[in-house]
Protein backbone atom coordinates (compact mmCIF):
# COMPACT_ATOMS: atom_id res chain seq x y z
CA UNK A 1 0.00 0.00 0.00
CA UNK A 2 1.72 3.44 -1.19
CA UNK A 3 0.28 6.85 -1.65
CA UNK A 4 0.74 8.53 -4.73
CA UNK A 5 -0.58 12.52 -5.47
CA UNK A 6 -0.29 14.90 -8.05
CA UNK A 7 -1.17 18.31 -9.11
CA UNK A 8 -0.51 19.58 -13.11
CA UNK A 9 -1.57 23.58 -12.93
CA UNK A 10 -3.42 25.39 -15.61
CA UNK A 11 -3.27 28.65 -14.05
CA UNK A 12 -0.08 30.08 -14.05
CA UNK A 13 -1.61 32.47 -10.88
CA UNK A 14 -1.01 29.02 -9.05
CA UNK A 15 2.36 28.07 -9.83
CA UNK A 16 4.32 30.01 -6.73
CA UNK A 17 1.64 28.04 -4.43
CA UNK A 18 2.45 24.70 -5.98
CA UNK A 19 4.57 23.41 -3.25
CA UNK A 20 2.44 24.44 -0.42
CA UNK A 21 -0.24 22.42 -2.85
CA UNK A 22 0.83 19.57 -2.73
CA UNK A 23 2.84 19.07 0.83
CA UNK A 24 -0.54 19.16 1.97
CA UNK A 25 -1.57 16.63 -0.22
CA UNK A 26 1.32 14.63 0.78
CA UNK A 27 0.85 14.98 4.33
CA UNK A 28 -2.71 13.12 3.73
CA UNK A 29 -1.39 9.93 2.53
CA UNK A 30 1.45 9.57 4.90
CA UNK A 31 -0.47 6.20 6.62
CA UNK A 32 -0.25 4.59 3.25
CA UNK A 33 3.27 4.71 3.26
CA UNK A 34 5.55 5.79 6.35
CA UNK A 35 8.62 4.09 5.13
CA UNK A 36 10.13 6.93 2.72
CA UNK A 37 8.75 9.60 0.55
CA UNK A 38 10.03 11.47 -2.37
CA UNK A 39 8.55 14.41 -5.33
CA UNK A 40 9.09 15.52 -8.37
CA UNK A 41 8.73 19.45 -8.89
CA UNK A 42 8.78 21.01 -12.34
CA UNK A 43 9.87 24.73 -12.54
CA UNK A 44 10.89 27.19 -15.32
CA UNK A 45 13.26 25.72 -17.39
CA UNK A 46 16.40 28.07 -17.85
CA UNK A 47 17.37 28.31 -21.94
CA UNK A 48 20.34 26.24 -22.94
CA UNK A 49 20.94 24.49 -18.83
CA UNK A 50 19.85 21.57 -17.87
CA UNK A 51 19.41 20.75 -14.02
CA UNK A 52 21.15 17.30 -12.34
CA UNK A 53 19.66 16.56 -8.96
CA UNK A 54 22.12 14.85 -7.00
CA UNK A 55 22.18 12.58 -3.79
CA UNK A 56 24.77 11.90 -1.28
CA UNK A 57 24.42 9.83 2.12
CA UNK A 58 27.58 11.76 2.91
CA UNK A 59 26.85 15.54 1.65
CA UNK A 60 29.47 17.41 3.56
CA UNK A 61 32.23 15.32 1.50
CA UNK A 62 30.73 14.56 -1.90
CA UNK A 63 29.70 18.00 -2.34
CA UNK A 64 32.79 19.33 -1.31
CA UNK A 65 34.61 21.29 -4.36
CA UNK A 66 32.10 19.89 -6.41
CA UNK A 67 31.51 23.35 -8.29
CA UNK A 68 35.49 23.26 -9.03
CA UNK A 69 35.51 19.53 -10.35
CA UNK A 70 32.62 20.28 -12.90
CA UNK A 71 33.91 23.61 -14.13
CA UNK A 72 37.11 21.64 -15.40
CA UNK A 73 34.73 19.53 -17.30
CA UNK A 74 32.26 21.66 -18.08
CA UNK A 75 34.31 24.42 -18.79
CA UNK A 76 31.46 26.85 -17.41
CA UNK A 77 30.63 28.19 -13.78
CA UNK A 78 27.94 25.81 -12.64
CA UNK A 79 25.96 26.54 -10.13
CA UNK A 80 25.22 24.21 -6.91
CA UNK A 81 22.37 24.54 -4.56
CA UNK A 82 23.02 21.83 -1.40
CA UNK A 83 19.51 21.22 0.16
CA UNK A 84 20.33 18.52 3.30
CA UNK A 85 21.43 15.20 1.23
CA UNK A 86 20.41 16.30 -2.53
CA UNK A 87 21.90 18.93 -4.48
CA UNK A 88 21.00 20.50 -7.89
CA UNK A 89 23.82 21.36 -9.93
CA UNK A 90 22.83 23.75 -12.98
CA UNK A 91 25.19 22.73 -16.30
CA UNK A 92 25.08 23.96 -20.10
CA UNK A 93 22.74 21.22 -21.44
CA UNK A 94 25.44 20.24 -23.77
CA UNK A 95 27.68 19.19 -20.74
CA UNK A 96 25.69 17.02 -18.75
CA UNK A 97 27.06 13.50 -20.43
CA UNK A 98 30.85 14.79 -19.46
CA UNK A 99 29.30 16.00 -16.11
CA UNK A 100 27.94 12.52 -15.37
CA UNK A 101 30.91 10.16 -16.78
CA UNK A 102 32.89 12.82 -14.12
CA UNK A 103 30.38 12.16 -11.07
CA UNK A 104 30.71 7.96 -11.96
CA UNK A 105 34.30 7.97 -12.09
CA UNK A 106 35.51 10.52 -9.23
CA UNK A 107 32.39 10.81 -7.13
CA UNK A 108 30.72 7.34 -6.87
CA UNK A 109 29.11 7.83 -3.39
CA UNK A 110 26.81 10.94 -5.37
CA UNK A 111 23.98 9.53 -7.16
CA UNK A 112 21.64 11.51 -10.07
CA UNK A 113 18.30 11.09 -9.01
CA UNK A 114 17.06 13.13 -12.14
CA UNK A 115 18.44 15.31 -15.38
CA UNK A 116 16.20 17.81 -17.30
CA UNK A 117 15.46 21.13 -17.93
CA UNK A 118 12.60 21.42 -15.67
CA UNK A 119 12.69 18.64 -13.15
CA UNK A 120 13.69 18.22 -9.57
CA UNK A 121 13.30 14.95 -7.68
CA UNK A 122 13.85 15.08 -4.29
CA UNK A 123 13.36 11.17 -2.24
CA UNK A 124 14.41 9.77 0.98
CA UNK A 125 13.74 7.44 3.56
CA UNK A 126 11.60 8.74 6.58
CA UNK A 127 8.05 9.71 7.00
CA UNK A 128 6.83 12.07 4.37
CA UNK A 129 5.78 14.93 6.26
CA UNK A 130 9.53 15.27 7.48
CA UNK A 131 11.09 14.33 4.45
CA UNK A 132 8.88 17.40 2.71
CA UNK A 133 9.78 19.53 5.44
CA UNK A 134 13.60 18.63 5.19
CA UNK A 135 13.50 19.69 1.27
CA UNK A 136 11.34 22.76 1.60
CA UNK A 137 8.82 21.20 -0.81
CA UNK A 138 6.38 24.03 0.87
CA UNK A 139 7.86 26.81 -0.87
CA UNK A 140 8.59 25.59 -4.07
CA UNK A 141 6.71 26.79 -7.02
CA UNK A 142 6.63 25.19 -10.52
CA UNK A 143 3.71 24.44 -13.31
CA UNK A 144 3.37 20.39 -11.35
CA UNK A 145 4.79 17.98 -9.45
CA UNK A 146 3.88 14.50 -8.28
CA UNK A 147 4.71 12.98 -4.82
CA UNK A 148 4.74 9.41 -3.02
CA UNK A 149 4.23 8.14 0.25
CA UNK A 150 6.18 4.52 0.09
CA UNK A 151 5.01 0.71 2.41
CA UNK A 152 7.73 -1.38 1.03
CA UNK A 153 6.46 -4.57 -0.34
CA UNK A 154 9.02 -6.39 -2.64
CA UNK A 155 12.27 -4.35 -2.56
CA UNK A 156 14.55 -2.83 0.77
CA UNK A 157 13.75 0.53 2.27
CA UNK A 158 16.11 2.46 0.92
CA UNK A 159 16.52 6.25 -0.98
CA UNK A 160 16.99 4.66 -4.38
CA UNK A 161 14.30 2.72 -3.55
CA UNK A 162 11.87 5.19 -2.63
CA UNK A 163 9.97 7.02 -5.58
CA UNK A 164 9.65 8.78 -7.86
CA UNK A 165 11.84 7.07 -10.48
CA UNK A 166 13.15 8.79 -13.42
CA UNK A 167 14.70 7.14 -16.26
CA UNK A 168 14.57 10.01 -18.97
CA UNK A 169 15.22 13.48 -19.28
CA UNK A 170 12.26 15.40 -17.93
CA UNK A 171 10.32 12.15 -17.56
CA UNK A 172 9.55 10.52 -13.92
CA UNK A 173 6.59 7.77 -12.57
CA UNK A 174 5.52 7.04 -9.36
CA UNK A 175 3.81 3.65 -9.03
CA UNK A 176 0.92 1.85 -6.34
CA UNK A 177 0.49 -1.44 -7.01
CA UNK A 178 3.27 -4.72 -8.51
CA UNK A 179 4.25 -5.80 -11.26
CA UNK A 180 4.88 -9.68 -12.36
CA UNK A 181 6.66 -9.54 -15.42
CA UNK A 182 9.49 -6.79 -14.01
CA UNK A 183 12.39 -9.12 -14.63
CA UNK A 184 11.57 -10.27 -18.10
CA UNK A 185 11.12 -6.59 -18.93
CA UNK A 186 14.21 -5.73 -17.02
CA UNK A 187 16.38 -8.18 -19.19
CA UNK A 188 14.23 -6.48 -22.51
CA UNK A 189 15.39 -2.70 -21.72
CA UNK A 190 18.86 -3.65 -20.75
CA UNK A 191 19.45 -5.26 -23.53
CA UNK A 192 18.18 -1.73 -25.54
CA UNK A 193 20.91 -0.10 -23.45
CA UNK A 194 18.66 1.29 -20.79
CA UNK A 195 20.89 0.86 -17.41
CA UNK A 196 19.14 0.41 -13.74
CA UNK A 197 19.96 1.66 -10.84
CA UNK A 198 17.62 -1.00 -8.23
CA UNK A 199 15.82 -4.24 -8.45
CA UNK A 200 12.26 -2.44 -7.50
CA UNK A 201 9.69 -2.79 -10.45
CA UNK A 202 8.74 0.35 -10.60
CA UNK A 203 11.89 1.71 -11.91
CA UNK A 204 11.54 -1.12 -14.86
CA UNK A 205 7.74 0.68 -15.37
CA UNK A 206 9.85 4.22 -15.31
CA UNK A 207 12.28 2.64 -18.23
CA UNK A 208 9.83 0.70 -20.05
CA UNK A 209 7.86 4.24 -20.81
CA UNK A 210 11.60 6.16 -21.39
CA UNK A 211 11.99 3.41 -24.15
CA UNK A 212 9.13 3.91 -25.45
CA UNK A 213 8.80 7.77 -25.64
CA UNK A 214 12.71 6.99 -27.27
CA UNK A 215 11.08 5.06 -30.16
CA UNK A 216 8.98 8.51 -31.01
CA UNK A 217 5.89 7.91 -28.53
CA UNK A 218 4.64 10.93 -26.66
CA UNK A 219 3.39 10.27 -22.84
CA UNK A 220 -0.10 9.34 -24.17
CA UNK A 221 0.89 6.97 -26.61
CA UNK A 222 3.61 4.87 -24.49
CA UNK A 223 0.80 4.99 -21.46
CA UNK A 224 -1.49 3.32 -23.42
CA UNK A 225 1.22 0.96 -25.16
CA UNK A 226 1.85 -0.43 -21.17
CA UNK A 227 -1.51 -2.02 -21.32
CA UNK A 228 -0.28 -4.43 -23.37
CA UNK A 229 2.98 -5.29 -22.19
CA UNK A 230 2.73 -4.58 -18.75
CA UNK A 231 1.35 -7.05 -16.06
CA UNK A 232 0.12 -6.82 -12.82
CA UNK A 233 -1.66 -4.36 -10.50
CA UNK A 234 -0.75 -0.81 -10.93
CA UNK A 235 -1.70 2.94 -10.60
CA UNK A 236 0.59 5.29 -12.19
CA UNK A 237 1.00 9.03 -12.22
CA UNK A 238 3.86 10.08 -14.44
CA UNK A 239 5.48 13.99 -15.61
CA UNK A 240 7.25 15.07 -18.82
CA UNK A 241 8.41 18.73 -19.20
CA UNK A 242 4.82 19.73 -20.61
CA UNK A 243 3.07 16.49 -19.54
CA UNK A 244 0.86 15.09 -16.62
CA UNK A 245 -0.62 11.44 -17.04
CA UNK A 246 -2.52 8.79 -15.23
CA UNK A 247 -3.59 5.15 -15.96
CA UNK A 248 -4.83 2.02 -13.98
CA UNK A 249 -4.32 -1.58 -14.96
CA UNK A 250 -7.53 -2.90 -16.32
CA UNK A 251 -8.34 -4.67 -12.95
CA UNK A 252 -8.20 -1.11 -11.22
CA UNK A 253 -7.94 -2.67 -7.69
CA UNK A 254 -5.99 0.04 -6.18
CA UNK A 255 -7.77 3.26 -5.31
CA UNK A 256 -7.40 6.39 -7.07
CA UNK A 257 -9.72 9.70 -7.62
CA UNK A 258 -9.57 12.55 -9.93
CA UNK A 259 -10.86 15.86 -10.12
CA UNK A 260 -10.84 18.50 -12.50
CA UNK A 261 -11.44 22.75 -12.77
CA UNK A 262 -10.51 25.55 -14.75
CA UNK A 263 -7.04 25.80 -13.09
CA UNK A 264 -6.14 22.34 -12.18
CA UNK A 265 -6.15 18.59 -12.63
CA UNK A 266 -5.10 16.40 -9.14
CA UNK A 267 -4.83 12.82 -8.37
CA UNK A 268 -4.87 11.52 -4.99
CA UNK A 269 -5.09 7.94 -4.22
CA UNK A 270 -8.21 9.11 -1.85
CA UNK A 271 -9.95 12.08 -2.21
CA UNK A 272 -8.60 13.52 1.36
CA UNK A 273 -5.53 14.80 -0.40
CA UNK A 274 -7.49 16.67 -3.04
CA UNK A 275 -9.58 18.46 -0.21
CA UNK A 276 -7.80 21.65 0.25
CA UNK A 277 -7.52 22.43 -3.17
CA UNK A 278 -8.40 25.88 -4.31
CA UNK A 279 -12.57 25.43 -5.82
CA UNK A 280 -12.14 21.89 -4.82
CA UNK A 281 -15.78 22.42 -4.10
CA UNK A 282 -16.80 23.12 -8.05
CA UNK A 283 -14.48 20.75 -9.43
CA UNK A 284 -15.85 17.69 -11.44
CA UNK A 285 -14.33 14.76 -9.58
CA UNK A 286 -14.27 11.42 -10.65
CA UNK A 287 -12.69 7.92 -10.25
CA UNK A 288 -10.23 7.00 -13.40
CA UNK A 289 -11.91 4.25 -15.69
CA UNK A 290 -9.41 1.26 -15.65
CA UNK A 291 -7.35 1.00 -18.38
CA UNK A 292 -7.87 4.34 -19.96
CA UNK A 293 -5.30 6.95 -20.12
CA UNK A 294 -5.74 10.38 -18.40
CA UNK A 295 -3.01 12.94 -19.82
CA UNK A 296 -2.88 16.61 -20.24
CA UNK A 297 0.06 18.65 -21.77
CA UNK A 298 0.72 22.38 -22.27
Amino acid sequence: MCGIVGLFLKDAALEPKLGGLVATMLSTMCERGPDSAGFAVYGAPTAGNAKITLQSASPEQDFAGLSDAVRRVAASEPELRVTSTHAVLTVPAETVDAVRAELRANRPGIRVMSVGQSIEIYKEVGYPTGVAARFGLGSMSGTHAIGHTRMATESAVTTLGAHPFSTGPDQCLVHNGSLSNHNSLRRELKRNGITFETDNDSEVAAAYLTSKMQQGMNLGEALEKSLDDLDGFFNFVVGTKSGFGVIRDPIACKPAVMAETDSWVAFGSEYRALVGLPGIEKARVWEPEPATVYFWER
